[in-house]
């Protein structure tokens, strides 16, 4: 069955996909990677913000993208910890163990520091990491995977002998307007971003050296094309400091796609961007992306769901073990089963079709189940004398007396089922979610309803759908009687 989900989801055609981290900058610079590709012959696209470092380098590992944007110093310090990666050449050497390949630096370093408000920071007499020390009250909050990452907090933590133990993650771009509302004290940012300034920040300056070098790197499969490789190793060197810095303000600042700062940088010959795709057009996308993710998971789910309920009613013991399989499937973190999904069928729709497939089962199973045990036991006695071989049984007098329970469970799941949907976005499967994460991203409110507005719609006309179907599917006998208005 899941082999038959993973066949359903589309397939690539691409000869070159490009990656990039779920930040504005890798994004950015994942366009600049594909219209160069482009400009090189090579028919190349970009699957953008697919998540953190662990994601997108195990989807380059993979083979689900090609090449995308990191940092000399995540690749030492997260990718290959424990590998001995120090140097470069150790860096490169480790790198060719896993197909993979890196160019020379872009020209621009973007290394993490933290940053406070400037106000606060000179009340607090704080200038450098090792001052936090005296001030062990204060409010931190990082991103998430610089809270867990061995070059990020833990090992600033322990350089500095820090005493703050309160520190929480938050998305990266929530943690800026937070700094900005003076809710929290101190956040990690990248030294490129053009929040610094224009949240009147500060970076603390690290006095011990404890950060390493953070030079921008391309990072692509070795079984790519020469002649692709060769045109990502033409950008070697084009991008200073102040022209990441002014490209990522573009976005953040002044309301630019990733797509139009991408194309300006291009125009100078290097390469070509595609056009933005207007409103209607994104909407049609993202509908159908979404659409898909829903009707193969929940129709396999049916499927599956269905028998497993009636295997629960009919042999009881056993039932409580499938009720339970299901019960835990559907506490498992969405975003948790994603990456345990990665390594092993891959980024974008096939991780989040199974991930929604499973969490369809629990409430199609116990409805299943349930409407079956509430059968009254003299109308199967009734069967029984009339000499009804089980299978016409189950046909003919259970299903359609379960048949409004079943349907519930259905329509429950599905609901379920579009909302849950919009995280596969964070893995790269589309849907409703990718405007919804971009405008969480770029703090643009249009993007966020672009993708809320139409996923509250299509869950509304869900449930709408499987009423309808239930008055179809259900003895008028068994339907849910229609209460008279108030008087």
């Amino acid at each position: 069955m899941l082999a038959l989900m993973l066949l359903a989801w589309p397939a690539q055609s691409w000869a070159a996909t490009v990656g990039s981290k779920a930040f504005t900058e890798g994004i950015v610079l994942g366009e600049i990677l594909t219209g160069t590709l482009n400009a090189a012959g090579v028919d190349a696209t970009h699957r953008a913000g697919l998540g953190g470092t662990r994601i997108v380098y195990e989807a380059l590992k993979g083979g689900d993208i090609d090449a995308y944007v990191d940092y000399t110093g995540t690749i030492s310090g997260e990718i290959l910890a424990g590998r001995r990666a120090s140097t470069d050449e150790t860096m490169r050497a480790a790198l060719r163990e896993d197909g993979i390949g890196v160019t020379g630096s872009l020209g621009f370093e973007n290394t993490y520091a933290i940053a406070m408000r400037r106000d606060r920071a000179e009340a607090l007499g704080i200038a450098t990491l090792s001052d936090l020390r005296a001030h062990p009250g204060l409010t931190l909050v990082f991103s998430n995977e610089f809270l867990s990452r061995e070059d990020g907090w833990p090992l600033l933590r322990g350089r500095y002998s820090l005493p703050q133990t309160n520190a929480r993650g938050m998305e990266h771009e929530l943690a800026y307007r937070a700094i900005g509302s003076g809710a929290i004290d101190a956040t990690d940012v990248y030294t490129t971003d053009a929040n610094i300034p224009a949240y009147g920040l500060t970076v603390l300056r690290d006095d011990l050296k404890v950060f390493p070098e953070y030079q921008a790197v391309i990072l692509y499969r070795l079984d790519l094309p020469a002649g692709a490789v060769g045109a990502l190793k033409r950008l070697e060197g084009r991008i200073d400091v102040a022209r990441m810095q002014a490209m990522n303000a573009g976005v953040t600042l002044h309301g630019k796609t990733e797509q139009a700062v991408a194309a300006a940088f291009l125009q100078d010959g290097s390469g070509t961007a595609p056009p933005a795709d207007g409103l209607w057009r994104r909407l049609a996308r993202t509908t159908a992306e979404h659409l898909t993710l829903v009707a193969i998971s929940l129709g396999a789910a049916i499927i599956v769901a269905v028998p497993l309920g009636i295997l629960a009613f009919r042999r009881p013991r056993l039932g409580q073990a499938v009720l339970a399989a299901a019960g835990v499937a559907q506490t498992i973190p969405s975003l948790a089963l994603f990456v345990f999904m990665i390594p092993l069928v891959g980024i974008g729709g096939p991780p989040a079709l199974i991930a929604l497939f499973l969490y369809s089962l629990l409430p199609i199973i116990r409805n299943t189940h349930a409407g079956l045990s509430g059968i009254p036991a003299s109308l199967r006695e009734s069967a029984e004398v009339l000499g009804l071989p089980r299978g016409v049984v189950l046909r003919r007098i259970e299903l359609p007396l379960a048949a409004r329970s079943i349907m519930a469970g259905i329509k429950t799941a599905a609901v379920i089922n579009v909302g849950t949907a919009t995280l596969g976005a964070l893995i790269g499967a589309g849907g409703y979610g990718q405007p919804i994460l971009t405008g969480i991203r770029l703090a643009d409110t249009g993007l966020i309803l672009e993708g809320a507005v139409p996923a509250a719609l299509l869950a509304l006309v869900t449930q709408g759908l499987f009423e309808l179907a239930e008055r179809r599917l259900v003895p008028r006998g068994l339907r849910l009687p229609r209460q008279a208005p108030d008087a």
